[in-house]
């Protein structure tokens, strides 16, 4: 490669140039605010200099257990201190930090933790007994040559004691013990190489077979500041954990928050009365969340929620798109909900519908349209488009010529672990391929408007199934939507629509809703994109809240074909 010319030849050194880490975050928080509250987790509560404290305690004791560059820590937990804390702890001992998705089964647990040679598992108590399986099946399948990892299991009063004591009886060592081996002054190194990886993420399953994906400390430090510049987040941002810290890290607010200087309010579990309360008694601010969440925040009963607002909340939401009759309503209700997209690969969301002032004044139900793009390339990536998926050629910005959504820039991932063939395909021609289909729109935002393999193909035509469920979303009944293809023995394909009733709708003539729902889509949809089929019920959802698709669409593929008559 030639070297480009300069007007100097001044070289980088020690005082000029550092490897990029989010992990100087946390440093400099504990000085600039030591006594500030960092972490709220019920009546638990930490200040910056006690978190940062924690955190030097965990890299010592990782070390004093030779865990170091070149090692995973596997951490499978919900919303709790240990998990935030181990985004800095596990790092700023060398070590890459893997958190696991607790909703996963034991079978998967045990391929994700063989497949990335997990030297040291925390497991929140509640988690133990699947952790324990987990283990037992790798171990059964390892033989002789199992070298099991270091077991810690992380207490948490608000749950009930018996796992907890079950794990300690064993012999496993308790978190808090683990902390008190370490040295609140651990002198930690960044890494030398901003290359070097930070975390391991394995992608939530929306297609058939986790990847896992490895992120370096320069994406994460850089994608730590994009999403508070995004967002518009103050110093000092109170932030409610409703998103999974295991998804995406977080989408790296782990560690913006210590940037800002902000306070984490942990939540074991997401139920919207909690969310309420933290909103009216802790000073929330922030908070992100799946459009699932959105949904059961506005369709909550009255004895659930504290309204009005005490102030504007800001929400982002992310990981499927919403419909825009849920962001008219937490318009409504005074959140300020901003739209963002992307993937584990891009470190969480890596495009946002930025919000444009002219906007304010268009009717709300276009407002709500416009806000239901996926928008442009944040600020830390350098490259976005959508392309024709037979010459990679940008596809024209007319809304309505579907592509491919590629992506370029620090915040794509360095690859998938100890997959070669996956990472040629991907980064075919020098992009990162999203494996989601859209369209660009004459103002240069571009819409998702499927995942590649979510596309219905009727009679030879493309339907997407996300304007489908947003047209069965504004039925007055719909609670929540999913559409996928079902086998036609006409069309090829139609679409068939999962749907969960609103709490109070009457259910008992489902073949009436469902007529009523066809006859509502067909006011608002092309003739041939109106659901063919419709099934009550609840839907399956991943760790994160997204729908998992490819079960429905195992769900209708047994269903059989529909028959020709029924049209």
């Amino acid at each position: 490669m030639e070297v480009e010319r300069d007007i100097d030849d001044l070289p980088k050194n020690a005082a000029n140039y550092t490897a990029l880490t989010p992990l100087w975050f946390l440093e400099r928080a504990a000085v600039v605010h030591p006594n500030r509250k960092s972490v709220i987790h019920g009546s638990l509560q930490y200040t910056w200099l006690q978190t940062y404290q924690r955190c030097r305690r965990l890299a010592s004791a990782l070390s004093k257990n030779s865990i170091g560059a070149g090692s995973t820590v596997a951490i499978i937990a919900p919303n709790i201190p240990a998990m935030y804390e181990a985004h800095f702890g596990v790092p700023m001992s060398g070590a890459v930090v893997n958190c696991v998705n607790i909703r996963l089964n034991a079978p998967t647990i045990a391929s994700l933790l063989e497949h990335s040679s997990a030297a040291i598992v925390m497991v929140d108590q509640e988690f133990f007994p699947l952790v324990e399986e987990a283990l037992k099946i790798w171990s059964d399948k390892s033989k002789n040559d199992f070298k099991p990892p270091l077991l810690i299991v992380i207490a948490d009063e608000s749950c009930d004691p018996k796992a907890l004591e079950y794990a300690l009886r064993k012999g496993v060592i308790e978190y808090e013990q683990f902390l008190e081996t370490g040295d609140p002054e651990f002198a930690w190194k960044p890494p030398q190489d901003e290359w070097q990886s930070i975390a391991l993420g394995y992608t939530s399953g929306t297609t058939a077979s986790p990847k896992g994906v490895v992120l370096h400390h320069r994406g994460a430090y850089i994608m730590a500041l994009s999403g508070a510049l995004i967002w518009g987040m103050n110093e000092g941002a109170v932030y409610l954990w409703t998103l999974p810290m295991f998804h995406c890290n977080g989408w790296c607010f782990t560690w913006t928050l210590a940037a800002l200087c902000g306070t984490n309010i942990c939540l074991r579990q997401v139920a919207v009365k909690a969310i309420y309360q933290a909103i009216a008694n802790d000073g929330v601010t922030h908070l992100c969340a799946a459009p699932v969440v959105l949904n059961s925040i506005v369709n909550a009963p009255k004895s659930e929620t504290i309204l009005p607002l005490p102030r504007v909340v800001h929400v982002m939401t992310a990981g499927a798109a919403p419909p825009p009759s849920v962001l008219f309503a937490m318009s409504q209700q005074g959140f300020r909900v901003t739209h963002t997209y992307g993937l584990s690969e891009t470190y969480g969301p890596s495009t946002v519908c930025a919000w444009k002032p002219e906007w304010d004044e268009l009717p709300p139900e276009t407002q709500a349209r416009l806000n239901a793009r996926q928008g442009v390339r944040y600020i830390g990536l350098e490259g976005l488009d959508v392309v024709s998926t037979a010459d990679m050629k940008p596809v024209p910005a007319d809304g309505t010529t579907i592509g491919e959504i590629v992506m370029r820039g620090n915040t794509v991932m360095k690859g998938y672990l100890k997959n070669p063939k996956a990472n040629e395909e991907t980064f075919a021609n020098g992009w990162f391929h999203s494996g989601d289909l859209g369209v660009k729109h004459p103002d240069g935002y571009i819409q998702l408007k499927d995942r590649s393999k979510d596309i219905i193909i009727s009679g030879g035509e493309n339907i997407s199934s996300v304007e489908v469920e947003n047209a069965v979303y504004l039925h007055p009944a719909v609670l929540e939507a999913s559409v996928v293809a079902r086998p036609d023995d006409r069309w090829g394909e139609s679409p068939c629509a999962f749907v969960t009733l609103k709490p109070g709708v009457d259910s008992s003539d489902e073949r009436r809703l469902a007529e009523d729902m066809m006859k509502f889509c067909r006011s608002k949809l092309p003739a041939y994109w109106i659901p063919k089929s419709v099934v009550f019920g609840p839907l399956p959802k991943t760790a994160t809240g997204k729908i998992q698709k490819h079960l429905l669409r195992a769900r209708a593929k047994e269903m059989g074909p529909l028959k020709k008559s029924k049209l």
